[in-house]
């Protein structure tokens, strides 16, 4: 049997040419023969977290350049080894230059669609959107970040459906603790604080009409009422302390509260909210999650 030596090289100079590269060998894309395990669909393969600078529209007209978390996928049916793995970045890159909102999309889906020759796509966009939050009372203004992200999603009968997702932080100050401070104090004279603890509500609403983060994030304060400050001073604590008083919540309340108001939103056709109560009294969470429960719509 005859050995080949081969060389430890890179030889920076090598052309690839087109013969060249039509003997490489292509194994995602080769015979059902070359399955491994049951040939089945696959409701998702892709590439995720991949990033790049992406422009996304503000209510004033503005344009913003946020970071970009982005997640591509498309269904691979039954009979099929792979896809092409770079197509999903690379076609994606085609819309880098655009700006983006979840209407956009579809666009892109399609595009996914056709190139990799699947029946069904999916697309996140993540980043951390900056809004500018003026202080209660001192003037101050300082800018809050949103996790938030649009998602888009094309099935095999070419319904095209958009979905937006954010994180909002927020104050629950407990009722009960706080009537319980306050039987201490009625009755023993016994100084007391009642517990509060920073709070998220995670939440995915579908969208039948457009809406910015602005939209969105404005709709939960309205709801909680105690979102969670960026610049403080001691007026704008003091603030803040009677607004957790005024507005007290149990888990159950929040999840609620957001209920309430996006179901008024004509823009929205279905929701799923999480909160999460990050307990200062317990060492363990308070979570509530609620749908709004339409006919094939988000669980």
């Amino acid at each position: 049997m005859i050995s080949t030596k081969l060389k430890r090289y890179y030889d920076p100079t090598f052309t690839v040419s087109d013969a060249y590269k039509e003997s490489l060998p292509d194994l995602q894309n080769g015979p059902a023969s070359l399955i491994e395990g049951a040939n089945v669909p696959i409701q998702q393969v892709g590439i995720s977290d991949f990033k790049l600078p992406l422009k996304y529209p503000r209510p004033d007209g503005e344009i913003i350049t946020l970071e970009t978390s982005v997640g591509g996928y498309v269904g691979l049916e039954a009979g099929k080894k792979g896809i092409n793995m770079s197509r999903i970045i690379r076609r994606f890159y085609d819309f880098k230059d655009e700006v983006f909102h979840p209407d956009m999309l579809e666009e892109v889906l399609k595009t996914y669609v056709e190139e990799l020759d699947s029946q069904s796509a999916y697309i996140k966009l993540s980043f951390n959107y900056p809004i500018l939050q003026e202080s209660l009372r001192s003037g101050l203004e300082g800018y809050q970040y949103y996790e938030a992200a649009i998602e888009g999603t094309l099935s095999a009968n070419g319904e095209f459906r958009k979905f937006m997702h954010l994180d909002f932080e927020y104050s629950s100050a407990c009722p009960c603790s706080y009537e319980l401070s306050e039987h201490a104090r009625d009755s023993r004279g016994v100084a007391s604080i009642p517990h509060s603890q920073r709070s998220v509500a995670s939440m995915t609403v579908e969208l039948d009409d457009s809406m910015f983060v602005e939209n969105l994030v404005q709709h939960c304060r309205e709801a909680l009422m105690t979102e969670t400050q960026v610049m403080v001073k001691r007026e704008d604590e003091q603030a803040f302390a009677e607004m957790n008083g005024a507005f007290q919540k149990f888990v159950e309340d929040a999840a609620r509260l957001i209920y309430e108001q996006l179901n008024e939103q004509k823009e929205i056709l279905d929701f799923v909210i999480r909160c999460v109560h990050m307990e200062s009294l317990h060492s363990h969470d308070a979570v509530s999650r609620i749908c709004k429960g339409v006919s094939n719509g988000l669980r």
